[in-house]
């Protein structure tokens, strides 16, 4: 049984997702990072670094616990596990794992920095103009890409997974989908996955 330790944002739902995907048992543990849980003693003994989502496997690798933070990292962890959605030939397999990283480092960032600054009541003109066209030059990258193959390293991975919560927050960072029609493609597709259904509604809030 995997414990997981999340809350309803883009990288707490990749782990959800990857989860369902992958029908592994797992008992969800809401953290709810408004009200500051994320701080509390028990939790930073599983992720010192005070942010969602971390997971405890209680059979890890040689039959022992293990614990894990970083979406990105579990989703690899995870994949290892299982066998899924990530290949073993190193070409295809290096694919997936850079447009992994391109989530991790571009898309989550940007996207997040978008959504915050379009929030704030008091409007900061040159945030929002700075992050908003990062993440139109984000779009366009994957616009780009969707075009040529389904999927961002062509078959359905890991990749995938980390960043299709992020562009479901599109609205938040004043994106339409329409606009960038192989990524609006790509993301009904995915949208219709039962297990992307059922991860993306968890935790139940």
């Amino acid at each position: 049984m995997i414990q997981l330790y999340t809350w309803a944002t883009p990288n707490g739902r990749k782990v959800s997702i990857m989860l369902e995907e992958v029908e592994l048992p797992y008992e969800v543990h809401p953290i709810n990072i408004a009200k500051g849980d994320q701080l509390k003693p028990e939790y930073l003994a599983i992720n010192p670094n005070n942010k969602i989502p971390a997971i405890i496997d209680s059979d890890g690798p040689d039959g022992k616990p293990l614990k894990l933070f970083e979406s990105g990292a579990i989703l690899m962890y995870l994949a290892e596990k299982t066998g899924k959605f990530l290949p073993q030939e190193m070409v295809k397999r290096y694919e997936v794992i850079q447009w992994l990283m391109f989530q991790m480092g571009g898309v989550g960032p940007m996207f997040g920095q978008a959504n915050y600054f379009y929030r704030l009541e008091e409007k900061v003109p040159f945030a929002i103009e700075r992050y908003y066209k990062e993440a139109i030059r984000l779009y366009k990258v994957l616009e780009q890409t969707l075009g040529r193959r389904d999927y961002l390293a062509r078959e359905y991975s890991i990749a995938d997974i980390a960043t299709y919560p992020w562009v479901g927050r599109h609205g938040g960072h004043n994106v339409k989908l329409e606009d960038f029609p192989n990524v609006k493609r790509w993301f009904d597709v995915i949208s219709q996955r039962p297990a992307v259904k059922r991860g993306m509604a968890v935790p139940k809030i």
